[in-house]
């Protein structure tokens, strides 16, 4: 029987606590990079970062999780959620950029790294969605499954690209607004490290979010975000166990960090952001298909 879950925002938001990876201490950053191994990425998800603030709570989730995100069972289940959202993404009406990035002035090369560092989210998002998903599973109180048994993942590289953050202090008028409007649309505090990273390429940016903005919120765009949040509590719960992540034990071990309530909120505030996040890495990646 599948654990009902369904997809939440916390109200109020709750504070998050996050330290960014250019001001890590020696200890945070081998978390930081131990994560970004496992999960083969080349950025620590804000996700991550808001939950290494609760030591205790991470220590467990992680040390049960990393075996899991080592597995082959792991990798397929990311590339699926992945699948659903550009599967549903396929339905939508999505502008398409390139020609209008040409005529900017935009060349081969330049079309080329935008890509390729929409694929680095498109491939790394599913990772964090699912370690959100099986966080708040537990802190809810559903166990997952007792099948400790899993297949190594072949070794892959992490993809490179480089990940050039425009900070809201970096910007200009122009993607201060722009940020303003994510923030205001999405319903965020913050803007994610993907919207940041894009930004770097100001002009494409700014036509990538107003093309993308009419989709969200749309009937299509959000059954696409509630496919894909299923779908992740289902691989979540399906998923083998090899670290014995139990409720009972996370939600002791938050519990000695912050009220069980604190945690947990913040849990619940990325497991309803990051399918979302996930769909709309889609649309960008849709935009630039031609």
């Amino acid at each position: 029987m599948k654990a009902p879950l369904p997809r939440s925002k916390p109200d109020p938001i709750p504070a998050l606590h996050t330290v960014p990876e250019h001001r890590a201490g020696e200890a945070k950053r081998a978390i930081y990079d131990d994560t970004k191994q496992v999960f083969r990425v080349p950025w620590m998800g804000v996700v991550a970062m808001a939950l290494t603030h609760y030591p205790q709570f991470w220590d467990t989730l992680w040390r049960g999780l990393r075996p899991m995100a080592q597995s082959a069972e792991f990798a397929t289940a990311a590339r699926r959620l992945r699948l659903v959202a550009e599967s549903g993404v396929q339905e939508m009406q999505v502008p398409e950029i390139t020609e209008r990035l040409e005529d900017l002035g935009y060349g081969a090369r330049e079309i080329r790294q935008i890509r390729d560092l929409v694929e680095v989210f498109g491939q790394g998002n599913p990772s964090y969605l699912l370690m959100a998903t099986i966080a708040r599973l537990l802190l809810e109180g559903h166990d997952l499954s007792n099948n400790r048994k899993v297949t190594p993942s072949r070794p892959t590289a992490t993809p490179e690209a480089a990940l050039i953050l425009m900070e809201p202090h970096h910007a200009d008028a122009m993607i201060q607004k722009t940020y303003a409007d994510i923030r205001q649309t999405l319903g965020l505090p913050f803007v994610n490290t993907d919207c940041r990273a894009l930004a770097r390429w100001p002009s494409y940016f700014q036509l990538a979010w107003t093309g993308a903005k009419p989709l969200v919120g749309s009937v299509d765009h959000l059954a696409t975000v509630e496919m894909v949040h299923a779908e992740a509590v289902d691989l979540a719960l399906s998923l083998p166990n090899p670290g014995g992540l139990s409720a009972a034990g996370l939600r002791r071990a938050a519990a000695q960090d912050a009220p069980l309530e604190e945690v947990l909120a913040v849990v619940q505030l990325f497991q309803w952001l990051l399918p979302e996040l996930v769909v709309n890495i889609a649309c960008f990646r849709a935009q630039l298909l031609g």
